[in-house]
């Protein structure tokens, strides 16, 4: 049962370059231009000789390799773990129509374990929709090619409540992810960020968008057909075996992040990489660490965040003492149906986890 902190810490490297970025995605990503990349790699590792004081002496949990598509630039991956290999999980993330025999086997000499493949959908006009430009075919047969590799931990994404998504197309991929030799499955409900595609032409889909009973019977029946597929729901949003790296953000644990954009949180203090890619090798060129946001929230807003952020976890969490005040908002919470509360273990109920948001907001929101 997940209690509160990790001695361990966790590495994260963003690679921010795609062939082109999807009408939904709110992350810093660039174009994959050879030149970028040329001069991105050696930036990167000069962070990385930056940073090492910072995880001296520490056990590295995993290694996480985001972007964007770090497949895109595997020479970095390789370069990263010839200076970094603990015995511990390592993901990397790609998408279906970048995923080869030959790819893959290289991850896989590399020591790579775990891949994470960015399907999203199974049906091919939704798939035109979100922009995306593999086919459900084509992100079948990922899979399989990532597996016959040798790669056994595999995970992927759906998204649901998208437009002109209905209940029955939504069965059809659930039931077709189920069939797939995957370990592991992530779940998004569509969001409208700002500054996407999607959130410019919100107005527009927005009509196309399924009921919210629609949505609640989406949901239902994925948490149900994961379930009798033998992926547990473990996290709100995740099903299957556990990602060692996913888990630390909702424990607690240390992680470092690397490259543009990319967050740390160290010793209760959160800070972000510039998502600029030449302001960011500029401040690596000049030997200073590339961080242009960071905040340590108070003792009592930092233990706010940490519980609502734990729990997302299904089995809930335990901890010990808590002030008055956070007391009352849980026996609030509890009142209302949301949570569970017997010290020292509270968790979510089902209602609580249709309504997280409501639970986190009145956590967090707390000054």
């Amino acid at each position: 049962m997940p209690t509160l902190g990790d001695s361990r810490i966790s590495l994260y490297f963003h690679f921010p370059f795609c062939s082109r970025k999807c009408p939904y995605c709110h992350f810093f990503v660039l174009p994959n231009k050879s030149t970028d990349k040329a001069n991105f790699l050696p930036s990167l590792l000069k962070e990385w000789e930056l940073r090492l004081p910072l995880i001296h002496n520490r056990t590295i949990a995993s290694l996480y390799f985001g972007g964007g598509t770090p497949t895109l630039l595997i020479e970095g991956i390789a370069a990263i773990l010839e200076r970094c290999h603990p015995d511990c999980e390592i993901t990397v993330e790609t998408n279906p129509e970048d995923v080869t025999p030959a790819l893959m086997s290289e991850l896989y000499r590399l020591g790579v374990n775990r891949i994470s493949i960015g399907v999203q959908s199974l049906n091919n006009t939704l798939l035109k929709h979100l922009g995306r430009t593999h086919t459900a075919s084509a992100a079948c047969a990922a899979v399989e090619i990532t597996r016959n590799a040798g790669i056994e931990n595999i995970t992927i994404d759906l998204m649901y409540e998208l437009p002109y998504q209905t209940l029955e197309s939504w069965k059809e991929t659930v039931t077709r992810a189920c069939a797939l030799p995957i370990t592991h499955l992530s779940l998004y409900n569509l969001t409208f960020e700002p500054h996407t595609v999607f959130h410019k032409r919100q107005g527009t889909l927005s009509p196309h968008l399924p009921s919210p009973e629609e949505s609640a019977d989406m949901l239902a029946f994925a948490c149900d057909s994961f379930e009798a597929a033998g992926l547990k729901r473990y996290e709100i949003s995740a099903f299957g075996r556990p990602s060692i790296h996913n888990s630390g953000y909702w424990t607690g644990r240390d992680f470092l992040g690397f490259g543009p954009s990319a967050f740390s949180y160290l010793e209760g203090k959160r800070f972000r990489n510039i998502p600029h890619l030449n302001k960011y090798r500029k401040r690596i060129e000049e030997g200073h660490p590339p961080v242009d946001f960071e905040e340590k929230l108070s003792p009592l807003a930092s233990l706010h965040e940490r519980l609502a952020i734990g729990l997302r976890l299904m089995e809930g969490m335990t901890i010990d003492t808590l002030p008055l005040s956070t007391e009352k908002i849980l026996i609030e919470l509890e009142q209302e149906g949301l949570i569970t509360y017997q010290r020292p273990h509270l968790a979510l109920t089902p209602q609580g986890c249709l309504f997280y948001d409501t639970v986190a907001e009145k956590l967090i929101l707390i000054d």
